[in-house]
């Protein structure tokens, strides 16, 4: 029996929450075989443990089991997100030997969600999660839940996302918008590519909708004025082929010996230049 407490989910508005489903649902069809998902970030205050928590909610509204374990043994900001219920023990203590897995296990009354606390802040968090015991949990984690979040400290700043990348089905990146350079962003890419995970995608975070409206909707509504290139229409003077209507003497009833003798092809087009024709009306003029 998992231990009972209450999360503070945040209350998103309906088109963060609708990009929320977006991203589950972009998970889902990765396919059956990625139930464990990595969550890292390039630096901290990146809102990765809220996107974990808000992710966790989402798949739990379609009736799965979800374990969020909070791998972050170096700042972690879960403990602030507890709003009641006691918690002991959590990730370190199982990871150093000093208790049970199922005395680590807590669930939120509400949304059914699991969770697996960081407990306290180990001096070695690299060592104990490189190993045996965090393999079993991974193990243990995929038998008993459909999806297994796992919140781990920015690899930005830490190689403890490095470590765990190889135990996990894929990684989800969350990055700032605006805030983090992009050499740091390739940096954290090519750490998780060396490590063999699935760099399944990245979140964009804490977007300005409504700059972005502006830049979209206003600057590239100027883009009417190109419309003025309709004047290119007056190139169709250019064409050296028309048809030779009666207006140009092309009658039903000429030969081809005369097409041929003005120029004309058989199916009726002229082979003459606009110059040539021109000179031509100039001289039937004068006559």
């Amino acid at each position: 029996m998992p231990n009972m407490i209450e999360l503070e989910f945040t209350e998103l508005p309906y088109a963060i929450n609708e990009e929320m489903k977006t991203l589950r649902t972009n998970i889902q069809f990765c396919g059956k075989d990625k139930k464990v998902i990595l969550l890292t970030s390039a630096v901290q205050n990146e809102g990765k443990t809220t996107l974990a928590l808000c992710l966790c909610k989402s798949i739990a509204e379609l009736g799965k089991r979800v374990l969020l374990i909070d791998a972050d043994m170096r700042k972690s900001v879960m403990k602030s997100r507890i709003v009641s219920g006691k918690i002991d023990k959590g990730l370190s203590h199982f990871l150093s030997g000093q208790c049970e897995l199922a005395e680590v296990f807590c669930q939120d009354e509400k949304t059914g969600v699991f969770l697996l606390p960081t407990g306290g802040y180990p001096p070695n968090p690299v060592e104990l999660l490189a190993g045996e015991e965090m393999e079993n949990l991974i193990a243990a984690a995929r038998e008993r839940f459909d999806y297994v979040i796992v919140d781990c400290a920015p690899l930005g700043v830490v190689t403890d996302a490095a470590v765990l990348a190889p135990l996990c089905d894929g990684a989800v990146l969350v990055l700032n918008a605006g805030e983090v350079h992009y050499k740091l962003a390739q940096q954290v890419v090519t750490r998780l590519q060396q490590t063999d995970c699935s760099i399944l995608g990245v979140v964009l975070n804490q977007v300005n909708h409504q700059s972005n409206g502006r830049y979209y909707g206003k600057r590239y509504g100027y883009y009417k004025r190109y419309g003025r290139y309709g004047k290119y229409g007056y190139y169709k003077r250019y064409g050296r082929y028309y048809y030779k209507s009666d207006y140009y003497g092309a009658g039903p009833d000429r030969t081809k010996a005369d097409k041929k003798k003005s120029g004309e092809h058989e199916s009726g087009f002229s082979l003459k230049s606009r110059s040539s024709r021109a000179a031509a009306e100039k001289k039937n003029d004068s006559e």
